[in-house]
């Protein structure tokens, strides 16, 4: 299997003096194709920080970040624009659809801020992949929570990235629903792409290859 991240030494300090908190220290991880690990930790130990920092969306103090075979404490905030847009699929707890989009448009605004003409096709063959045909047409407001994730989770997949970051996607689930985006997302790990996922959920653990839990600001 190919590396797909590789971190090492990661420290992030929020704060300062007295009031300064080591929200990671000295973490280290290595994250690989097909594989879904999920990352636990209590509220507040750092799990979507370490998500934002894998995602070129934060920076560390101290460490180093590779994505792809790309040093992100080397990149340029210009630099980084296009790892974050082609090489990374995020999927948020509260979904952040476009209210005035439907259902494919949504899925395809990753691929318009490309720069390059949306593949109507590859938007439609991931939502009926998902099981989302009758949503395509349909405003985010009339749909399920569930079918509201899914799209989400097809938006993440329109570019095709190696690496899809998950946090906590099940939270605003009822419990089939959830089971169903829990399927999408161990699926989209055998396809060949490596997930990282942020969970409190026993069933989520249960389909990882690994869980690693945050505390004290590393992995263990």
């Amino acid at each position: 299997m190919a590396v797909v991240v590789r971190a090492r030494g990661l420290v992030k300090v929020y704060g300062q003096g007295r009031a300064a908190v080591r929200i990671l220290d000295g973490l280290d991880l290595d994250l690989h194709t097909g594989e879904l690990v999920a990352i636990t930790g209590r509220s507040g130990s750092g799990k979507s920080t370490l998500l934002n920092v894998v995602g070129a969306l934060d920076r560390v103090d101290v460490g180093s970040v590779e994505l792809c075979g790309i040093r992100l404490e080397e990149a340029s905030e210009r630099e980084l624009a296009p790892v974050r847009r082609d090489r990374v699929g995020f999927v948020f707890q509260s979904f952040h659809l476009l209210p005035e989009l439907t259902g494919l448009e949504n899925v395809l605004l990753p691929a318009r801020l490309n720069g390059r003409r949306p593949s109507r096709e590859r938007g439609v063959e991931l939502v009926e992949q998902l099981g989302l045909g009758g949503a395509a047409g349909r405003l985010p407001a009339v749909l399920s929570g569930g079918e509201q994730q899914r799209l989400a989770i097809a938006r993440a997949l329109v570019n095709d990235p190696q690496l899809v970051l998950a946090d906590e996607p099940t939270g605003n689930l009822d419990a089939e629903s959830g089971q169903t985006v829990l399927e999408l997302l161990r699926s989209i790990a055998d396809e060949g792409r490596a997930v990282l996922l942020v969970t409190h959920e026993r069933e989520a653990t249960r389909r990882a290859d690994r869980v690693l839990r945050l505390e004290e600001g590393r992995l263990r």
